[in-house]
């Protein structure tokens, strides 16, 4: 499968990324795009990850702009350090995928690129402008991760999780070290586990049983209160209750809100439907996937009322701050890309003012129960036909649910969302950024959403392998 584009970035395998394929992107990005006065650059921890932030860096010299190296830090620092500067960003990352493939994420100096910005992208590429005989500077921004650290120290305080223990998986998280530092500075214990020297691809949305049984016994062997990790940048969260049970992504986001105070929510189709039951939310908007969706509907609310508490997250987790919201001991300013410590810190530090424990928390919301995972190494032309078939004919999709009640409702907003009588929820999707196929699910039990699950990705195994 050749590199591809989109608003998540570009993506291919390592040995596709040539330098020639790289640099073009980057000097199509700031031949289309605006960038202010210099352009950061990060990147994650996978082996190929340094050698491609060098051919960044000299590419956006070479285009005569200032390039600003960040080093090894999260995407979300990247973007807060570059927008708070008024600059354009470069983030080195293959977020959740192995490490034989990488990809560069791209932001304006407002935040993530949007659709348009993708199109003008790609339309610059086929016109690209001759290089400046000048070159730009290197300059560094040693203090990116400590800035980022200190936006949610300052907001909840030194004593916000104060006696709490927290366990942290570092593997090869870009964070690993900034969340022992920001559970640390919060007042809580943290625990690091398995720092790993080679490259992990965790992917907080498909969770392993074996990982979630060694997350178990973590949380045993150290009387953990709760345990927490991201994906290799950072930009989605993970976090478990003290049995290591985890707390979908779409289940920290709302705790998250509710925290902050959030009034509206933008989420895509296939985040949790509980929170159309939460009386805390005045407006809700659901989008397609991917957050440049979740964007555009934050800024569409922005847009009629500037003053607007609106907050947007995505099922894996990642958390967008459209306000400025009164934290425990200071405000936090709008931040709006994904964020993988706000939905982490925000639900602990609420639980902990409550006297509860995040499974106490997440007890308390309505009774519904997501689960998702997805099929590796299925290409959009294996999984694009299947999926066209059961969206048009009726009876392929009552030939393929052949378990389930008859349907209720049919929303093919992004991928195939099918509603059953009772109230259960399949969600097909073809990953937007890698050979993968997704199935989320929704039911009114966790074994229920398990097993409606583990049925339906069998099917799925005997349709596109």
């Amino acid at each position: 499968m050749p590199p591809k584009f989109g608003t998540s970035g570009l993506r291919g395998l390592v040995s596709e990324l040539t330098p020639k394929l790289v640099a073009s992107y980057v000097r199509g990005f700031i031949a289309a795009c605006p960038h202010g006065s210099a352009i950061h650059v990060g990147w994650d921890l996978r082996p190929s990850s340094p050698m491609i932030a060098e051919i960044v860096l000299q590419t956006v010299q070479a285009c005569g702009i200032t390039a600003v190296r960040c080093g090894p830090v999260p995407t979300p620092a990247l973007a807060l350090g570059a927008m708070n500067a008024g600059c354009g960003a470069i983030m080195i990352t293959g977020s959740h995928i192995p490490a034989d493939r990488n990809g560069l994420k791209f932001y304006v100096p407002s935040g993530e690129v949007s659709k348009e910005d993708e199109t003008q992208i790609l339309a610059s590429l086929d016109a690209l402008p001759d290089l400046p005989e000048f070159t730009g500077a290197e300059e560094t921004y040693p203090t990116c991760a400590s800035d980022y650290i200190a936006r949610y120290t300052s907001a909840f305080g030194a004593k916000a999780l104060s006696g709490m223990r927290i366990g942290i998986y570092q593997h090869s998280s870009v964070a690993r070290d900034i969340m022992v530092s920001a559970v640390q500075d919060c007042g809580g214990i943290p625990i690091p586990l398995a720092w790993s020297d080679t490259f992990i691809p965790v992917d907080t949305e498909a969770v392993s049983r074996d990982a979630r049984i060694r997350f178990a016994g973590w949380c045993a062997e150290h009387s953990l209160d709760a345990l927490i990790s991201t994906d290799g940048d950072a930009d989605r969260p993970m976090l478990t209750d003290h049995t290591g049970t985890i707390v979908p992504g779409d289940v920290l986001g709302p705790l998250a809100a509710r925290a902050l105070g959030a009034e509206a929510l933008c989420t895509p189709v296939s985040s949790n439907s509980m929170i159309g039951q939460m009386n805390c939310f005045t407006t809700i908007r659901r989008t397609k996937i991917g957050s440049p969706f979740v964007i555009a509907a934050m800024e569409n609310l922005l847009d009629k009322d500037s003053d607007a508490k609106v907050a947007g997250y995505e099922a894996n987790g990642g958390f967008l701050l459209g306000f400025t919201a009164q934290a425990t001991s200071g405000p936090l300013t709008p931040l709006m890309t994904r964020d993988c410590l706000l939905p982490m810190l925000a639900p602990l530090v609420a639980a902990r003012a409550a006297g509860q424990s995040i499974a106490q928390a997440v007890a308390d919301l309505p009774p519904c129960f997501t689960a998702a995972d997805r099929l590796e190494n299925i290409d959009q032309e294996q999984s694009g036909p299947f999926l066209t078939r059961l969206k048009q004919d009726s009876f392929a999709r009552a030939a393929f649910f052949t378990t389930m009640p008859p349907e209720q409702n049919v929303d093919d907003t992004d991928g195939l969302r099918v509603t059953f009588e009772g109230g259960a929820v399949i969600h097909l999707r073809p990953s937007g950024n890698a050979p993968e196929f997704r199935c989320y699910v929704e039911a009114d039990s966790p074994l229920a959403a398990v097993a409606l699950l583990e049925t339906h990705l069998n099917l799925l195994r005997d349709q596109l392998t």
